[in-house]
């Protein structure tokens, strides 16, 4: 069973003092989706951008947020296998993430996991400005794990 939402959004924003520091809030956490977002203040780097670990930051972290709202989280936990994030141009104000998993790929993802241990899934987001544009661009591989 998936954690209720205010669990999973105090779990999103707070259980890594690093994300905690950086401001991350979870404006959206529903089962299949997640909408984040990483404030410019205090996440800025030398020339008034925001910092490339926070950028990075955001594209990690709805795999987690994901996990939480969406699978069972007494029979499986996420890892990250690996991450790539493109630059896309500087992001100059406060940025957001939207990351989907459809119903279907949810139940299959577990079913494999249960079935064999493990199970690996791509998430392929784009960091947005306010105006919509994309600001870098990330691919993460995840895997599911039966406990």
């Amino acid at each position: 069973m998936a954690f209720p939402i205010e669990i999973a959004r105090q779990l999103t924003e707070e259980q890594i003092a690093f994300v905690k520091r950086s401001g991350l809030k979870a404006e959206v956490l529903e089962p299949g989706c997640v909408q984040l977002l990483m404030p410019l203040a205090g996440n800025q780097n030398h020339i008034g951008s925001m910092y490339a670990g926070a950028l990075f930051t955001l594209a990690e972290i709805p795999g987690g947020a994901l996990f939480l709202t969406s699978f069972d989280t007494q029979r499986y936990y996420p890892v990250i296998k690996e991450m790539n994030l493109r630059f896309r141009r500087p992001a100059t104000g406060d940025i957001r993430v939207e990351a989907r998993l459809a119903a279907d790929e949810i139940e299959r993802l577990q079913r494999e996991a249960s079935e064999t241990g493990k199970a690996e899934y791509v998430l392929e987001l784009s960091l947005l400005d306010g105006s919509g544009e994309v600001v870098a661009q990330s691919r993460g591989v995840y895997q599911l794990r039966r406990h």
